[in-house]
C-alpha cells in the first residue's frame, strides 16, 4: 500500500494528465473552427486581415485554438479541481462549491464577451482611426493582431473573477468589507500598475480601458464582501472566576 504522500502525489498527477488530454483534445476540436474563432475576433476591424510570414496564419490558428480549447476545458478543470480540494470540505461547503466553479466559468465567458463587445471595438477603432484620420491604410497582420486580441481576452477572463475572489475571501475570514474599502487607493495604484504591465502597447487609452474595469470590479467584490463575508462572531461573557475561600480576616485559605 503507498504512503499517504505518495498516494496524494498519484492522484494528483492523474488528474493532471486528465486535464491534459482534455486540453488536447478540445485543442483538436476547436482547430477545426479557428477560421470561424478568427472572423469572430475580427468583427471589430472592418478590413480583411493579412499575413507576412509563411506561418504567420497557421500560428495565429493555433492561438485561438488554444483560447477557445481552454474555454471549452473549463468545466473539466473545475471538476478535477473540486475533486482534488474535496475531501478538505466541510459538508455544507462541498455543497456550495458547485455552484460556485459555475459561477466562476459565467464570469470567465463574461469577462471573454464584455472585452470582444465592448473593449476591443474601442482599442480597434482608436488606433485604427488615428491612422486613418491620416490617409494612412489600415492592414493589420493577422499574427499581431491575434496576438493582441488574445492577450486582452485572457486578461479581462481573469479580471472578471476578482469578485468573487474577494467574496469568497470574505467569507472564509481572510478579509472584510471595512478592509478593502480601506485599500481601495492601493486597489487603484495596483490596477494602473497591472494594466501597464499587462496591456499588448501600454498606451495611456488602453490602460485606462483595463485599468477602469478593474476598480469597477473591485468595487463589486466589496460589495459582495459585505453581503456574503463572515460576520464578527459576537463576545460572549467574559469569564466568571472561581469562587476562592476567604479567610477570617480576609485573606485567601491556603
Amino acid at each position: 500500500m503507498l504512503p499517504p504522500l505518495a498516494a496524494h502525489l498519484r492522484t494528483v498527477k492523474r488528474r493532471l494528465a486528465i486535464i491534459a488530454a482534455t486540453l488536447a483534445g478540445a485543442f483538436v476540436l476547436t482547430f477545426a473552427y479557428s477560421a470561424e474563432i478568427i472572423e469572430w475576433l475580427n468583427r471589430p476591424f472592418p478590413n480583411a486581415l493579412v499575413f507576412y510570414g509563411p506561418a504567420e496564419a497557421l500560428f495565429a490558428s493555433v492561438k485561438v485554438s488554444l483560447l477557445a480549447g481552454f474555454v471549452l476545458s473549463l468545466p473539466v478543470i473545475f471538476y478535477h479541481f473540486w475533486k482534488f480540494i474535496e475531501p478538505a470540505l466541510l459538508p455544507k461547503e462541498q455543497r456550495l462549491a458547485i455552484p460556485l466553479f459555475l459561477l466562476a466559468g459565467c464570469l470567465f465567458g463574461l469577462g471573454l464577451v464584455f472585452c470582444n463587445l465592448v473593449i476591443l471595438p474601442l482599442v480597434i477603432e482608436f488606433f485604427v482611426g488615428f491612422g486613418m484620420d491620416r490617409d494612412i491604410t489600415p492592414e493589420l497582420a493577422v499574427g499581431m493582431y491575434i496576438d493582441f486580441n488574445v492577450k486582452f481576452l485572457l486578461v479581462f477572463g481573469c479580471a472578471f473573477e476578482l469578485p468573487l475572489v474577494l467574496t469568497l475571501l470574505a467569507r472564509v475570514g481572510a478579509v472584510s468589507a471595512v478592509t478593502l474599502a480601506s485599500y481601495r487607493k492601493h486597489a487603484v495604484m495596483v490596477a494602473l500598475i497591472l494594466s501597464a504591465v499587462v496591456t499588448p502597447d501600454a498606451t495611456l487609452f488602453t490602460m485606462l480601458l483595463m485599468a477602469v474595469p478593474l476598480m469597477v470590479l473591485y468595487e463589486v467584490g466589496i460589495v459582495g464582501a459585505r453581503l456574503f463575508g463572515r460576520t464578527p462572531a459576537a463576545e460572549g461573557p467574559a469569564p466568571v472566576e472561581a469562587a476562592v475561600p476567604m479567610g477570617t480576616a480576609g485573606h485567601r485559605v491556603r
